[in-house]
């Protein structure tokens, strides 16, 4: 049978395949340590779990509303009025299969055939290959490791200049796979640029209250300019523990997100009721799981600085927030994708090659993982790098 054009252009997730590989190694048995997850490993909480049962209990298991249950949304509006300063409507707010699912439906309604997408690098591994399926063109710019990893406001105009066909910037932050957060004079320097030229911003901030220093700022949160031209993503899986749950939700312009729900009444329909009635209570209860979350994290991100300290040869960027810290890998002479599957082979440590965020000379390494994972995971990687 054909496949078609667009689907012909569209590469496989890597990290989902990586990721898949070391889950199947530690299925045979094999003493894997996983430093590939893109996922919290920490339970979904107890009172989260419990709203799921009891709307099982009381029958709660048919159809909602294509674009999400109205308790639902009002809490999606409550939470974005607590943790990112921002007023939204019910008619604002599209709620979908996930964070991910979101972000599909949102570039498939702003994004015309040619259209040029900007994407700082590292970028998520995703962002390129929706925005192909939606005829666009992935717009690369690239940030500095002495910036923060942090778009530069006259590379983001150069790139507009010698792209006439750019309508979107993507953000995303705190960042997957960097951890790098936006000051806001950072943030109102490129607003800057986006009025000056007119873009769309497509603001993907699922981790948002995992952030280390100082507090997230929500890009539309600058100015009412800037909550014009803005989407905002979230969603429930990294702040809640729910990634198997697939709840995000999408917020902004009332005609954009109503073409963005009418795309998805004709794909999925609405989310899992279950889940729906789940992430009401994460949402609405969930601030004091929140808090234990980020100091969870921010624990384990200093002792993995701490051990990748006395190491030659890997040079960690420190995250500022997500749970995700990007490794300079240069110093061993490999590219990413054959240090990663020389450290899965030889030392069962499962890290993502940073080809897959177009930055070949780093790995990316989850700390979303038990304290004695990491020690025991470091201390492997320590006695391998001996070898070099």
């Amino acid at each position: 049978m054909r496949l078609s054009n667009r689907v012909k252009a569209v590469s496989p997730s890597m990290t989902l395949a990586i990721t898949a590989k070391i889950k199947e190694l530690k299925a045979k048995g094999e003493p894997v340590i996983n430093f590939g997850a893109g996922e919290p490993d920490l339970p979904t909480p107890d009172f989260v779990c419990k709203a799921g049962k009891e709307a099982i209990d009381r029958g709660l298991t048919r159809y909602t509303p294509a674009t999400g249950l109205p308790q639902l949304k009002e809490a999606v509006c409550r939470r974005f009025e607590r943790v990112n300063g921002l007023s939204y409507r019910l008619s604002q707010i599209l709620v979908s299969c996930g964070a991910k699912h979101s972000l599909y439906n949102i570039i498939q309604t702003i994004v015309n055939p040619g259209d040029g997408v900007l994407l700082p690098v590292p970028y998520w591994v995703s962002y390129p290959e929706m925005i192909k399926l939606a005829g666009g063109k992935p717009v690369y710019v690239e940030t500095r490791e002495e910036d923060g990893f942090c778009l530069a406001p006259d590379r983001l105009e150069q790139a507009i200049k010698d792209n006439p066909s750019v309508r979107v910037l993507i953000l995303n932050y705190p960042s997957n796979p960097t951890g790098a957060v936006y000051s806001k004079d950072r943030l109102i320097e490129i607003a800057d640029v986006c009025k000056k030229y007119d873009l769309a911003v497509i603001s993907d901030e699922i981790y948002d209250v995992l952030t280390y220093q100082g507090k997230h700022i929500s890009f539309a949160s600058l100015s009412e300019d800037t909550y014009k031209r803005t989407i905002t993503i979230n969603g429930v899986s990294k702040a809640y523990s729910m990634t198997g749950w697939r709840i995000g939700f999408a917020a902004g312009d009332e005609d954009v997100i109503k073409a963005a729900g009418s795309i998805q009444s004709h794909s999925t329909s609405n989310p899992t009721t279950i889940s729906q009635y789940a992430a009401i209570a994460a949402l609405n209860d969930g601030v004091d799981w929140e808090s234990y979350m980020r100091d969870v994290y921010v624990k384990r991100a200093n002792l993995l600085m701490d051990m990748f300290g006395r190491m030659r040869l890997a040079r960690p960027f420190r995250p500022r927030g997500t749970f995700y810290a990007f490794v300079n890998i240069s110093g061993y002479g490999l590219d990413s994708m054959s240090f990663a599957s020389r450290m899965l082979d030889e030392i069962k440590v499962g890290v993502i090659p940073g080809v897959a965020f177009g930055a070949d000379e780093w790995v990316r390494v989850s700390f979303a993982a038990s304290k004695d994972d990491i020690v025991e995971g470091l201390k492997r990687w320590q006695e391998w790098e001996a070898g070099f």
